[in-house]
């Protein structure tokens, strides 16, 4: 993801705009870029669906699809981004959250169709910044 420069300078302009954004799979790792975190190739990618995936917040296990061989370095992560998500089979950081932006990120594919439905929710995460963005 690294060579995307034009994106993550693009994704960096969008965060100090404060613009809403929910980026996914590669545009999860490439917010995690522009934030200041790092990625790295994974031994094995994640490809496919049933991927399980815990989510910090609720406690839920997320059954994924997933198609990605890097993955964000969670070790990485500056101040301001939280890990969100992780993943059940190898514990590869699966999702992250500004702590001070409207932006959050994962790297599975819950727009996924057909495919499991339980990281629907998160487009209304989604929905929710941008109607808060445009009401202030």
């Amino acid at each position: 993801p690294e060579p995307c420069e034009y994106a993550i300078a693009a994704i960096g302009e969008f965060l100090e705009r404060g613009v809403p954004l929910f980026g996914i799979c590669l545009g999860h790792q490439l917010l995690a870029l522009a934030a200041g975190a790092r990625t790295v190739k994974m031994k094995f990618g994640h490809h496919g669906a049933n991927h399980p995936v815990f989510e910090a917040a609720t406690g839920r296990v997320l059954i994924t699809s997933q198609n990605h061989g890097f993955a964000v370095d969670e070790a990485s992560l500056p101040a301001h981004l939280t890990a969100t998500h992780r993943s059940l089979f190898d514990r590869s950081l699966q999702g992250i959250a500004h702590t001070d932006k409207p932006a959050f990120g994962f790297q599975g594919h819950p727009e996924a169709s057909p495919g499991p439905h339980d990281a629907a929710h998160l487009f209304q995460q989604f929905a929710d910044l941008m109607a808060a963005h445009r009401g202030a």
